[in-house]
């Protein structure tokens, strides 16, 4: 079988309302599908997908007093972890730089925090966070791969500020 991409990335939040005015109106994303599922155990689960383009979607899920699922929790994954935002993330894609560097533009008028743009000799990015605290991305490839950028090697040196990792929460984590 060939691949085909994703179908669905799912995620969670506390706040469906002010996901889906975010992901719809800033991002511009339409929705496509939305539930409200019946848990017969009790409660009940709010569930919308978006179309973020070629038939990929992005779905958030908001569970009301379901047992077993907490009230509170982090959404955004890494606070949780203790590891910095950069680590999940996803990203969307911009088409070209100067689509990019569009996009960007487009979301400081809207009132986003939005990085500048990043080269990473391979690709440039650009970084923000949904209310859920999820960081995303909107990238651009700036030219094809060659064999040798599957070869793993030290490319480049970068400061925590530019890797995006100086928002790391106050856990301690020690391996083994």
């Amino acid at each position: 079988m060939a691949h085909k991409g994703f179908s669905h990335l799912g995620f969670s939040t506390l706040d469906l309302d002010k996901t889906r005015d975010f992901y719809e109106s800033i991002l511009g994303f339409k929705p496509v599908r939305c539930d409200t599922i019946k848990i017969a155990e009790g409660g009940h689960i709010r569930h919308i997908f978006f179309d973020t383009g070629r038939d990929q979607l992005i779905a958030f899920m908001e569970a009301r007093n379901v047992p077993g699922v907490p009230v509170e929790y982090d959404a955004g994954i890494n606070r949780g972890l203790g590891v910095p935002s950069a680590f999940y993330h996803f990203a969307f894609e911009a088409g070209s730089e100067a689509g990019l560097e569009s996009k960007r533009q487009e979301l400081l008028k809207k009132g986003v925090v939005v990085s500048e743009v990043v080269d990473h000799d391979w690709a440039k990015s650009i970084y923000f966070k949904d209310p859920n605290g999820l960081q995303l991305e909107y990238c651009c490839l700036t030219r094809d791969f060659v064999d040798e950028d599957a070869v793993m090697k030290q490319r480049f040196e970068a400061s925590i500020r530019a890797m995006g990792l100086e928002d790391r929460p106050n856990i301690v984590h020690t391996q083994a």
